[in-house]
């Protein structure tokens, strides 16, 4: 990964995704939360419950500069790894974190129930971590640099990712307006449109040309979805200039 680019990805954790025993409900989530801020997912990654496999990749990320959301395995169950890989990761110890400890206690208290060893340890985060507030139970997530680790279970982990988002990256907050348009091109072949749709990334940097190809269906002709996604100034332009290389091709189309 560049460590230049900033971007914003999401790693989702457990075998029971990976197995197809639950569906993943954070990625489809977590747009939302970013769209609702003018901000875009750039990638996304699912991995089992395998300590190496996530501390290889959480080394890959912390190196770079983009922004990461860990759902899953950071409590003290055997298949829980998160907490440890990302120590191993960073290269740094498993510490108990005073914050931590102080929300564990006091939700223990809350309860009246004894807190256990094993149980206090769910405060053990790599040295150098932040606390990210658990609205749900008190148990917190951890921050280590641009990562930010939180639970599995949704109705923990979606508030905690907009705590952080709402106090670390404010400042991002619609900070790269986007806009979209596309056509339906009617019995469309995309190997003869690909020669318009790079000319109009040439002619217009600052959008991206995306295109869907649909096999068709009893309801609906085969067609393509072709657009452009982008800076909102350039989307008009590009998208006549579309329209009118499509219409050059011999193809019909219709507003999306």
């Amino acid at each position: 990964m560049s460590n230049t680019k900033k971007g914003i990805g999401a790693i989702i954790i457990g075998d029971e995704i990976t197995l197809g025993r639950r569906e993943d409900k954070h990625f489809p989530k977590l747009l939302e939360i970013l769209g609702a801020r003018g901000l875009v997912l750039d990638w996304v990654l699912y991995i089992g419950d395998d300590r190496q496999r996530l501390s290889e990749t959480l080394a890959r990320t912390l190196a770079s500069a983009d922004i990461v959301f860990s759902f899953g395995g950071i409590g003290n169950t055997p298949d829980d790894h998160t907490r440890q890989a990302a120590a191993a990761a960073a290269g740094v110890e498993l510490l108990l974190h005073p914050d931590a400890e102080r929300e564990i206690r006091a939700r223990f208290a809350e309860l009246k129930y004894e807190l256990t060893d094993l149980q206090l340890a769910m405060g053990n985060f790599p040295q150098g971590s932040r606390i990210i507030p658990n609205p749900f139970n008190r148990i917190p997530g951890f921050s280590l640099g641009r990562h930010h680790f939180v639970p599995g279970f949704p109705q923990m982990a979606w508030p905690m990712v907009e705590w952080v988002l709402d106090n670390d990256y404010r400042d991002l907050f619609n900070a790269r307006p986007s806009a979209e348009a596309a056509i339906l091109v009617w019995k469309g072949v995309e190997g003869a449109l690909i020669t318009l749709m790079r000319r109009i990334e040439a002619d217009y940097p600052a959008v991206k040309v995306f295109s869907l190809p649909f096999l068709g269906s009893a309801e609906v002709q085969r067609h393509i979805e072709l657009g452009v996604r982008g800076a909102p100034e350039q989307v008009p332009s590009a998208m006549e200039a579309i329209r009118r290389g499509v219409a050059e091709l011999g193809y019909s189309f219709d507003e999306k």
